[in-house]
Protein backbone atom coordinates (compact mmCIF):
# COMPACT_ATOMS: atom_id res chain seq x y z
CA UNK A 1 0.00 0.00 0.00
CA UNK A 2 1.51 3.29 -0.84
CA UNK A 3 1.71 6.75 0.89
CA UNK A 4 -2.02 8.13 -0.82
CA UNK A 5 -3.71 4.60 -0.23
CA UNK A 6 -2.97 4.40 3.51
CA UNK A 7 -4.22 7.89 4.01
CA UNK A 8 -7.05 7.48 2.20
CA UNK A 9 -7.61 4.45 4.54
CA UNK A 10 -7.26 6.50 7.86
CA UNK A 11 -10.16 7.39 9.84
CA UNK A 12 -11.20 10.94 9.30
CA UNK A 13 -11.07 12.09 12.95
CA UNK A 14 -7.08 10.62 13.04
CA UNK A 15 -6.08 12.28 9.84
CA UNK A 16 -7.79 15.92 11.41
CA UNK A 17 -6.09 15.45 14.80
CA UNK A 18 -2.46 15.13 12.88
CA UNK A 19 -3.13 18.31 11.04
CA UNK A 20 -3.95 19.87 14.37
CA UNK A 21 -1.06 18.81 15.71
CA UNK A 22 0.89 20.10 12.90
CA UNK A 23 -0.82 23.58 12.80
CA UNK A 24 -0.17 23.92 16.51
CA UNK A 25 3.70 23.65 16.18
CA UNK A 26 4.43 24.99 12.93
CA UNK A 27 5.62 28.08 14.84
CA UNK A 28 7.92 26.98 16.69
CA UNK A 29 9.59 25.65 13.89
CA UNK A 30 8.71 28.58 11.72
CA UNK A 31 10.47 31.07 14.30
CA UNK A 32 14.44 31.50 14.36
CA UNK A 33 16.63 32.45 16.98
CA UNK A 34 17.10 35.99 17.80
CA UNK A 35 20.27 37.71 17.64
CA UNK A 36 21.88 40.52 18.90
CA UNK A 37 24.65 41.80 17.59
CA UNK A 38 26.85 44.90 18.41
CA UNK A 39 28.39 46.68 15.27
CA UNK A 40 30.06 49.93 17.75
CA UNK A 41 31.58 50.02 21.18
CA UNK A 42 33.47 53.05 22.53
CA UNK A 43 36.69 53.35 21.23
CA UNK A 44 38.10 53.28 24.82
CA UNK A 45 36.62 49.75 25.13
CA UNK A 46 40.01 48.04 26.54
CA UNK A 47 41.19 45.65 23.58
CA UNK A 48 40.76 42.56 25.84
CA UNK A 49 36.93 43.39 27.02
CA UNK A 50 34.61 41.02 27.10
CA UNK A 51 30.87 41.67 26.43
CA UNK A 52 27.92 40.39 28.25
CA UNK A 53 24.14 40.83 28.05
CA UNK A 54 22.30 40.88 30.87
CA UNK A 55 18.38 40.93 31.45
CA UNK A 56 14.55 39.86 32.08
CA UNK A 57 15.96 36.41 30.27
CA UNK A 58 18.71 35.27 32.95
CA UNK A 59 18.05 37.42 36.47
CA UNK A 60 19.61 40.11 35.37
CA UNK A 61 23.36 38.10 35.87
CA UNK A 62 25.82 40.81 34.52
CA UNK A 63 28.38 37.94 34.17
CA UNK A 64 26.55 35.01 32.62
CA UNK A 65 29.37 32.29 30.99
CA UNK A 66 26.00 31.66 28.81
CA UNK A 67 25.44 34.80 27.87
CA UNK A 68 28.89 36.16 26.87
CA UNK A 69 29.00 37.85 23.40
CA UNK A 70 31.32 36.15 20.56
CA UNK A 71 33.87 38.16 18.72
CA UNK A 72 33.22 37.71 15.13
CA UNK A 73 34.99 38.33 12.14
CA UNK A 74 34.08 41.66 10.78
CA UNK A 75 35.12 42.46 14.79
CA UNK A 76 31.37 43.10 15.97
CA UNK A 77 29.71 40.92 18.83
CA UNK A 78 26.84 38.93 18.67
CA UNK A 79 24.49 36.28 20.42
CA UNK A 80 21.77 34.40 20.02
CA UNK A 81 18.94 33.97 21.82
CA UNK A 82 16.15 31.07 21.95
CA UNK A 83 12.99 31.85 20.07
CA UNK A 84 10.66 33.54 22.39
CA UNK A 85 7.50 35.40 22.74
CA UNK A 86 6.58 38.89 24.48
CA UNK A 87 9.07 41.69 25.17
CA UNK A 88 12.15 41.18 27.08
CA UNK A 89 14.72 43.85 28.67
CA UNK A 90 18.57 43.54 28.54
CA UNK A 91 21.53 45.74 28.97
CA UNK A 92 24.99 45.28 27.78
CA UNK A 93 28.05 44.74 30.13
CA UNK A 94 31.58 44.02 30.85
CA UNK A 95 31.14 41.67 33.52
CA UNK A 96 29.77 43.05 36.30
CA UNK A 97 26.82 46.08 36.85
CA UNK A 98 29.95 48.10 37.40
CA UNK A 99 31.41 47.93 34.20
CA UNK A 100 27.59 48.54 32.44
CA UNK A 101 26.94 50.58 29.51
CA UNK A 102 25.61 53.84 29.81
CA UNK A 103 24.21 56.92 27.54
CA UNK A 104 26.47 59.35 25.16
CA UNK A 105 27.36 61.57 27.87
CA UNK A 106 27.96 58.12 30.10
CA UNK A 107 24.79 58.66 32.10
CA UNK A 108 22.61 55.75 33.55
CA UNK A 109 20.90 53.94 29.96
CA UNK A 110 17.21 52.97 30.83
CA UNK A 111 16.75 49.25 30.31
CA UNK A 112 16.96 48.29 26.41
CA UNK A 113 13.64 46.50 25.26
CA UNK A 114 12.78 44.20 22.40
CA UNK A 115 9.58 42.67 21.73
CA UNK A 116 9.59 40.01 19.67
CA UNK A 117 8.76 39.96 15.99
CA UNK A 118 9.74 38.87 12.70
CA UNK A 119 13.40 40.12 12.90
CA UNK A 120 15.53 37.58 13.84
CA UNK A 121 18.74 40.16 13.94
CA UNK A 122 19.27 43.23 15.55
CA UNK A 123 22.22 45.09 15.55
CA UNK A 124 22.89 47.77 18.14
CA UNK A 125 25.51 50.28 19.06
CA UNK A 126 26.98 50.93 22.86
CA UNK A 127 27.60 54.78 23.46
CA UNK A 128 29.44 54.35 26.28
CA UNK A 129 31.20 52.57 29.46
CA UNK A 130 29.62 54.28 32.48
CA UNK A 131 33.20 52.91 34.25
CA UNK A 132 35.61 54.51 31.60
CA UNK A 133 33.70 57.49 30.28
CA UNK A 134 36.26 60.33 30.12
CA UNK A 135 38.86 58.96 29.41
CA UNK A 136 39.80 56.58 32.22
CA UNK A 137 41.15 57.41 35.45
CA UNK A 138 38.90 58.59 38.05
CA UNK A 139 37.04 60.55 35.70
CA UNK A 140 33.23 62.30 35.52
CA UNK A 141 33.28 63.86 39.01
CA UNK A 142 36.15 62.65 40.56
CA UNK A 143 38.60 65.45 41.50
CA UNK A 144 42.60 64.87 40.20
CA UNK A 145 43.51 63.15 43.31
CA UNK A 146 41.58 60.01 42.46
CA UNK A 147 42.67 57.24 39.84
CA UNK A 148 41.62 53.69 39.36
CA UNK A 149 44.12 51.68 40.29
CA UNK A 150 43.42 48.75 38.12
CA UNK A 151 39.86 47.77 37.17
CA UNK A 152 41.05 44.02 37.38
CA UNK A 153 42.82 43.62 40.51
CA UNK A 154 42.91 39.40 41.59
CA UNK A 155 40.66 38.53 44.35
CA UNK A 156 42.35 34.76 44.82
CA UNK A 157 39.95 33.81 47.96
CA UNK A 158 36.75 34.23 45.48
CA UNK A 159 38.83 33.49 42.07
CA UNK A 160 37.23 37.62 40.75
CA UNK A 161 38.37 40.44 39.56
CA UNK A 162 37.54 43.72 40.88
CA UNK A 163 37.85 47.11 39.98
CA UNK A 164 39.89 49.39 42.84
CA UNK A 165 39.75 53.33 43.22
CA UNK A 166 43.19 54.91 45.04
CA UNK A 167 42.78 58.74 47.13
CA UNK A 168 45.81 60.34 47.53
CA UNK A 169 45.75 63.07 49.69
CA UNK A 170 47.09 66.54 48.05
CA UNK A 171 50.69 66.74 49.14
CA UNK A 172 51.27 63.27 48.22
CA UNK A 173 53.80 63.59 45.84
CA UNK A 174 55.21 67.00 47.61
CA UNK A 175 55.96 65.07 50.71
CA UNK A 176 57.58 62.20 52.68
CA UNK A 177 54.87 62.12 54.98
CA UNK A 178 53.21 58.70 55.60
CA UNK A 179 49.03 58.68 55.68
CA UNK A 180 46.33 56.58 57.59
CA UNK A 181 44.23 54.52 55.05
CA UNK A 182 40.46 54.12 55.14
CA UNK A 183 39.11 50.79 52.86
CA UNK A 184 35.63 51.56 51.73
CA UNK A 185 33.29 48.96 50.19
CA UNK A 186 30.55 50.11 47.52
CA UNK A 187 33.88 51.96 45.24
CA UNK A 188 31.88 53.05 42.74
CA UNK A 189 29.39 55.09 45.10
CA UNK A 190 32.49 57.23 46.36
CA UNK A 191 33.82 59.49 44.45
CA UNK A 192 32.30 59.49 40.76
CA UNK A 193 28.49 60.41 40.12
CA UNK A 194 29.49 58.95 36.77
CA UNK A 195 29.45 55.71 38.39
CA UNK A 196 27.81 56.13 41.29
CA UNK A 197 24.04 54.00 41.81
CA UNK A 198 22.18 57.06 43.24
CA UNK A 199 24.71 60.18 43.61
CA UNK A 200 28.40 59.99 44.88
CA UNK A 201 29.62 59.95 48.42
CA UNK A 202 32.42 62.92 47.26
CA UNK A 203 35.03 62.01 49.59
CA UNK A 204 37.62 63.01 47.46
CA UNK A 205 36.24 66.49 47.84
CA UNK A 206 35.69 66.46 51.40
CA UNK A 207 38.66 65.08 52.27
CA UNK A 208 40.70 67.70 49.70
CA UNK A 209 39.10 70.52 51.65
CA UNK A 210 39.98 69.29 55.27
CA UNK A 211 43.27 69.00 53.76
CA UNK A 212 43.22 72.69 53.00
CA UNK A 213 42.01 73.63 55.78
CA UNK A 214 44.64 72.06 58.06
CA UNK A 215 43.98 67.86 58.06
CA UNK A 216 46.71 65.59 57.55
CA UNK A 217 44.61 63.74 55.24
CA UNK A 218 44.33 60.08 54.29
CA UNK A 219 44.44 57.59 51.64
CA UNK A 220 41.14 56.01 50.21
CA UNK A 221 40.76 52.36 48.58
CA UNK A 222 37.80 52.12 47.37
CA UNK A 223 36.78 48.69 46.51
CA UNK A 224 33.82 47.94 43.89
CA UNK A 225 31.20 45.81 45.03
CA UNK A 226 30.52 42.99 43.03
CA UNK A 227 27.30 43.19 41.38
CA UNK A 228 25.06 40.04 41.39
CA UNK A 229 27.72 38.74 44.03
CA UNK A 230 27.20 41.85 46.50
CA UNK A 231 25.01 40.45 49.34
CA UNK A 232 27.02 37.03 48.98
CA UNK A 233 30.35 39.08 49.89
CA UNK A 234 29.32 41.60 52.29
CA UNK A 235 27.78 38.79 54.79
CA UNK A 236 30.14 35.65 55.87
CA UNK A 237 26.13 34.35 57.32
CA UNK A 238 23.83 33.10 55.07
CA UNK A 239 20.28 34.35 54.91
CA UNK A 240 17.83 31.81 53.82
CA UNK A 241 16.10 34.27 51.41
CA UNK A 242 18.93 36.76 50.33
CA UNK A 243 21.81 34.88 50.40
CA UNK A 244 25.49 35.24 51.59
CA UNK A 245 28.17 33.35 53.16
CA UNK A 246 31.37 34.83 51.37
CA UNK A 247 31.91 37.87 53.45
CA UNK A 248 35.08 36.01 55.12
CA UNK A 249 36.92 35.33 51.88
CA UNK A 250 35.65 38.85 50.55
CA UNK A 251 37.48 40.39 53.87
CA UNK A 252 40.28 37.90 54.04
CA UNK A 253 41.18 39.56 50.52
CA UNK A 254 40.77 43.02 51.93
CA UNK A 255 42.98 42.28 54.89
CA UNK A 256 45.70 39.46 53.30
CA UNK A 257 46.09 40.85 49.78
CA UNK A 258 45.14 43.96 49.17
CA UNK A 259 46.20 46.03 51.93
CA UNK A 260 50.28 44.71 51.75
CA UNK A 261 49.60 45.34 48.19
CA UNK A 262 48.88 48.97 49.39
CA UNK A 263 51.33 49.07 52.11
CA UNK A 264 54.21 48.02 49.59
CA UNK A 265 53.16 50.37 46.84
CA UNK A 266 52.13 53.47 48.70
CA UNK A 267 53.52 55.12 51.72
CA UNK A 268 50.91 54.16 54.19
CA UNK A 269 51.10 54.24 58.02
CA UNK A 270 50.57 50.41 58.58
CA UNK A 271 49.35 50.68 62.38
CA UNK A 272 46.11 49.23 63.37
CA UNK A 273 44.93 52.52 64.80
CA UNK A 274 45.78 54.36 61.30
CA UNK A 275 43.53 51.69 59.24
CA UNK A 276 40.15 51.97 58.47
CA UNK A 277 37.40 50.27 57.42
CA UNK A 278 34.38 52.27 56.41
CA UNK A 279 30.71 51.16 54.49
CA UNK A 280 26.97 51.53 54.37
CA UNK A 281 23.99 48.96 54.48
CA UNK A 282 25.58 45.22 53.62
CA UNK A 283 28.73 47.36 53.48
CA UNK A 284 28.06 48.66 57.16
CA UNK A 285 27.47 44.94 58.05
CA UNK A 286 30.58 43.80 56.29
CA UNK A 287 32.82 46.36 58.02
CA UNK A 288 31.35 45.03 61.57
CA UNK A 289 32.16 41.95 61.16
CA UNK A 290 35.65 42.52 59.82
CA UNK A 291 36.82 44.67 62.54
CA UNK A 292 36.00 41.98 64.77
CA UNK A 293 37.40 39.37 62.58
CA UNK A 294 40.53 41.00 62.32
CA UNK A 295 41.09 43.40 65.13
CA UNK A 296 45.19 43.39 64.65
CA UNK A 297 44.88 45.02 61.21
CA UNK A 298 41.78 47.65 61.66
CA UNK A 299 41.40 49.58 64.18
CA UNK A 300 38.84 52.68 63.05
CA UNK A 301 35.59 51.03 61.99
CA UNK A 302 32.69 52.99 60.10
CA UNK A 303 29.40 51.07 60.31
CA UNK A 304 26.44 52.81 58.27
CA UNK A 305 23.26 52.35 58.57
CA UNK A 306 24.34 48.54 58.87
CA UNK A 307 21.75 45.89 57.58
CA UNK A 308 21.76 43.88 61.11
CA UNK A 309 18.43 42.44 60.34
CA UNK A 310 20.51 40.06 57.78
CA UNK A 311 21.62 38.03 60.32
CA UNK A 312 21.52 37.47 64.36
CA UNK A 313 25.33 35.63 64.56
CA UNK A 314 26.54 39.28 64.06
CA UNK A 315 25.79 39.92 67.67
CA UNK A 316 26.75 36.28 68.29
CA UNK A 317 30.24 36.81 66.86
CA UNK A 318 31.13 39.69 69.23
CA UNK A 319 30.15 38.02 72.11
CA UNK A 320 32.51 35.08 70.77
CA UNK A 321 35.26 36.88 70.03
CA UNK A 322 35.18 39.54 72.63
CA UNK A 323 38.13 42.93 72.51
CA UNK A 324 41.32 41.82 71.21
CA UNK A 325 42.21 44.96 70.27
CA UNK A 326 41.27 48.32 71.04
CA UNK A 327 38.88 49.67 68.23
CA UNK A 328 37.02 52.62 67.48
CA UNK A 329 33.40 52.10 66.15
CA UNK A 330 31.49 55.36 64.65
CA UNK A 331 27.91 53.59 64.04
CA UNK A 332 25.32 55.67 62.15
CA UNK A 333 21.84 55.57 61.94
CA UNK A 334 18.53 57.30 60.44
CA UNK A 335 15.01 57.71 61.84
CA UNK A 336 13.82 57.06 58.54
CA UNK A 337 15.46 54.17 57.31
CA UNK A 338 13.30 51.49 58.68
CA UNK A 339 11.51 50.77 62.40
CA UNK A 340 14.25 48.23 63.55
CA UNK A 341 17.46 50.22 62.27
CA UNK A 342 17.60 51.94 65.18
CA UNK A 343 17.21 49.25 67.67
CA UNK A 344 19.05 47.19 66.54
CA UNK A 345 22.21 49.62 66.48
CA UNK A 346 21.36 50.29 70.03
CA UNK A 347 21.54 46.44 70.28
CA UNK A 348 24.67 46.41 68.50
CA UNK A 349 26.67 49.31 70.59
CA UNK A 350 25.32 47.42 74.01
CA UNK A 351 26.69 43.92 72.71
CA UNK A 352 30.38 45.91 72.20
CA UNK A 353 29.84 47.22 75.47
CA UNK A 354 29.39 44.46 77.05
CA UNK A 355 32.04 42.78 75.34
CA UNK A 356 35.35 44.89 76.41
CA UNK A 357 34.44 48.00 74.45
CA UNK A 358 33.89 51.37 76.61
CA UNK A 359 31.95 54.32 76.27
CA UNK A 360 34.55 56.04 74.52
CA UNK A 361 35.22 53.08 71.61
CA UNK A 362 31.74 53.27 70.66
CA UNK A 363 29.81 56.13 68.79
CA UNK A 364 26.40 55.54 68.14
CA UNK A 365 24.73 58.78 66.12
CA UNK A 366 21.17 58.64 65.22
CA UNK A 367 20.11 61.78 62.68
CA UNK A 368 15.99 62.14 62.76
CA UNK A 369 16.12 63.34 59.29
CA UNK A 370 18.18 60.56 58.12
CA UNK A 371 17.60 58.05 54.97
CA UNK A 372 19.01 55.02 53.52
CA UNK A 373 20.81 56.90 51.02
CA UNK A 374 23.92 58.08 49.57
CA UNK A 375 23.05 61.41 50.43
CA UNK A 376 22.96 61.17 54.03
CA UNK A 377 26.18 58.78 54.20
CA UNK A 378 27.76 61.72 52.24
CA UNK A 379 27.11 64.38 54.35
CA UNK A 380 27.50 62.64 57.85
CA UNK A 381 31.42 61.66 56.28
CA UNK A 382 33.25 64.24 57.11
CA UNK A 383 31.72 63.74 61.29
CA UNK A 384 32.49 60.05 61.10
CA UNK A 385 36.14 60.56 59.68
CA UNK A 386 36.71 63.58 62.14
CA UNK A 387 35.58 61.50 64.95
CA UNK A 388 37.64 57.74 63.96
CA UNK A 389 40.99 59.87 62.88
CA UNK A 390 41.05 62.94 65.47
CA UNK A 391 40.65 66.29 63.55
CA UNK A 392 42.99 68.83 65.67
CA UNK A 393 40.88 71.66 67.35
CA UNK A 394 43.47 74.07 65.67
CA UNK A 395 42.05 72.89 61.68
CA UNK A 396 38.56 72.71 63.43
CA UNK A 397 38.78 76.04 64.09
CA UNK A 398 39.97 77.02 60.50
CA UNK A 399 37.22 74.81 58.04
CA UNK A 400 34.87 77.11 56.31
CA UNK A 401 31.13 77.01 56.97
CA UNK A 402 29.34 75.10 54.35
CA UNK A 403 26.51 74.06 52.72
CA UNK A 404 24.68 70.94 52.24
CA UNK A 405 22.57 69.59 49.55
CA UNK A 406 20.19 66.40 49.56
CA UNK A 407 19.02 64.32 47.96
CA UNK A 408 22.15 64.46 45.15
CA UNK A 409 21.49 63.88 42.41
CA UNK A 410 17.69 65.26 42.77
CA UNK A 411 14.53 65.31 40.65
CA UNK A 412 11.68 67.65 41.83
CA UNK A 413 13.10 68.88 44.51
CA UNK A 414 16.41 70.47 46.35
CA UNK A 415 16.70 70.36 50.28
CA UNK A 416 19.57 72.73 51.40
CA UNK A 417 21.58 72.37 55.12
CA UNK A 418 22.48 75.96 55.79
CA UNK A 419 24.65 77.18 58.84
CA UNK A 420 21.78 79.11 60.08
CA UNK A 421 18.42 78.61 60.38
CA UNK A 422 17.11 81.38 58.21
CA UNK A 423 16.22 82.78 54.99
CA UNK A 424 18.72 82.86 52.27
CA UNK A 425 19.53 84.37 49.12
CA UNK A 426 20.11 81.16 46.04
CA UNK A 427 21.51 81.56 42.73
CA UNK A 428 21.42 78.01 40.55
CA UNK A 429 23.97 77.76 37.53
CA UNK A 430 24.24 75.83 34.94
CA UNK A 431 28.05 74.79 33.45
CA UNK A 432 28.21 77.52 31.15
CA UNK A 433 27.95 79.94 34.24
CA UNK A 434 24.72 81.21 33.32
CA UNK A 435 21.87 82.02 35.82
CA UNK A 436 19.27 79.64 35.82
CA UNK A 437 16.62 80.61 38.51
CA UNK A 438 17.56 82.49 41.41
CA UNK A 439 15.22 83.80 44.60
CA UNK A 440 14.90 83.72 48.35
CA UNK A 441 13.76 80.49 50.81
CA UNK A 442 13.25 79.84 54.00
CA UNK A 443 15.78 77.68 55.36
CA UNK A 444 13.28 74.69 55.84
CA UNK A 445 11.75 74.79 52.93
CA UNK A 446 12.83 72.84 49.32
CA UNK A 447 13.94 74.49 45.90
CA UNK A 448 12.16 73.21 43.01
CA UNK A 449 13.73 71.93 40.28
CA UNK A 450 10.82 71.83 37.35
CA UNK A 451 12.76 74.36 35.64
CA UNK A 452 15.48 72.95 34.66
CA UNK A 453 16.84 70.24 32.24
CA UNK A 454 18.85 66.93 33.15
CA UNK A 455 22.38 67.80 34.06
CA UNK A 456 25.29 68.95 36.28
CA UNK A 457 24.09 72.39 38.34
CA UNK A 458 26.32 75.04 40.82
CA UNK A 459 24.21 76.57 43.40
CA UNK A 460 25.19 80.04 45.47
CA UNK A 461 23.91 80.80 48.93
CA UNK A 462 24.00 83.97 50.45
CA UNK A 463 23.58 84.28 54.04
CA UNK A 464 24.13 87.01 56.73
CA UNK A 465 26.58 88.30 54.46
CA UNK A 466 28.70 85.23 53.56
CA UNK A 467 28.49 83.12 50.30
CA UNK A 468 28.61 79.42 50.03
CA UNK A 469 28.36 77.00 47.49
CA UNK A 470 27.82 73.37 46.22
CA UNK A 471 27.13 71.37 43.36
CA UNK A 472 24.53 68.92 42.31
CA UNK A 473 22.80 67.33 39.52
CA UNK A 474 19.22 66.85 38.02
CA UNK A 475 18.13 63.68 37.06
Amino acid sequence: MNTSDFLRYLPVRLLAGLFFCFYLFLPQYLQAQLTFRITQVPTYTPANAEIYIAGSFNAWNPGSAAHKLVRQPDSSWAISLPAGTGTIQFKFTRGSWATVEGTATGASLPNRTYTYGNNTTVDLGILSWEDLHGGGGGGGTANAQVSVLTDSFYIPQLNRYRRIWLYLPPDYDSTSSRYPVIYMHDGQNLFNSQTAFAGEWEIDETLSRLHAAGDGGAIVVGIDNGGANRLNEYSPWVNPQYGGGQGDEYMSFIANTLKPYVDQHYRTDTAQNKTGLIGSSMGGLISQYGAIAHQNVFGRIGVFSPSLWFSNDVFTQIQQTGKQQDIRFYILAGANESATLVPLCNQLKAALQANGYGANDVNLVIKTDGQHSEWFWRREFEAAYAWLFGINSSMKETVPDTVMVYPNPATEMLFVKVPVDMPYQYVVYDQLGRTIVSGEQSARDSISLQRLEKGMYFLRVIQSGKEYSARFIRE
